[in-house]
Order: C-alpha cells, then sequence, then structure tokens
C-alpha cells in the first residue's frame, strides 16, 4: 500500500480579494474530489494572500505508480482549470505494506 500526497502553490493575478480566491479554490477542490476521489485541502501558505494558494491532495493506492499517474493527471487538470499558473509542486510518497509484519512499524491496538 502507498499513501501519496501531492503538494502544489497556485498564483492567482486576477483574484482581487480573499472572495475571489476562495471560489476558485472550491471549484478546483471540488472538482478534484468528484473527479478522482482524492482527499484535498488548503495549506496555512498563503491563507491570507488573495493571489497566491498552497493546496495538498492525498490519496491513498496498491503501487506508487498508480499514484504518480493519478497525480500527473491532476496537475494536467489544474493547469488548464486555474484562471492563473502553477508555480510549484511537490510529491511524497509513504510506502508500506497491509500492515503485516516488516510493514508499518508498530501495530495499534
Amino acid at each position: 500500500m502507498t499513501i501519496g500526497l501531492l503538494t502544489f502553490e497556485i498564483h492567482l493575478p486576477q483574484s482581487r480579494s480573499l472572495k475571489d480566491k476562495r471560489q476558485v479554490l472550491r471549484s478546483v477542490k471540488d472538482r478534484l474530489r468528484a473527479r478522482h476521489n482524492v482527499a484535498v485541502s488548503e495549506l496555512e501558505d498563503g491563507a491570507d494572500s488573495w493571489q497566491r494558494a498552497s493546496v495538498a491532495v492525498v490519496s491513498v493506492a496498491s503501487r506508487r505508480d498508480v499514484l504518480e499517474n493519478l497525480f500527473e493527471t491532476i496537475i494536467r487538470e489544474i493547469e488548464g482549470q486555474i484562471p492563473g499558473h502553477l508555480v510549484e509542486t511537490g510529491r511524497e510518497f509513504l510506502e508500506g505494506a497491509d500492515g503485516g509484519p516488516g510493514g508499518w512499524e508498530e501495530e495499534i491496538s
């Protein structure tokens, strides 16, 4: 089992208020949740800026390559959907097993 985290920062040059930014982010988050069944959240970085936003996307899959393909699809979708620019992206993966011996470090009781 693999847990994947995709983070990205977007610049919204046409946003004139936090309300404008929130409308764009709500649309992005709702679309990603609906189309890809992922968890999406705005990060604190840039939360008070009306032209920048940081977003995290998390998903779980049986293999890393599935998540890498999913994240590539999401990045392409974001680039085509937002009225701005994708500034930065990051990816992290947590590899594990099914919780058996040699999988996760400790058992949860």
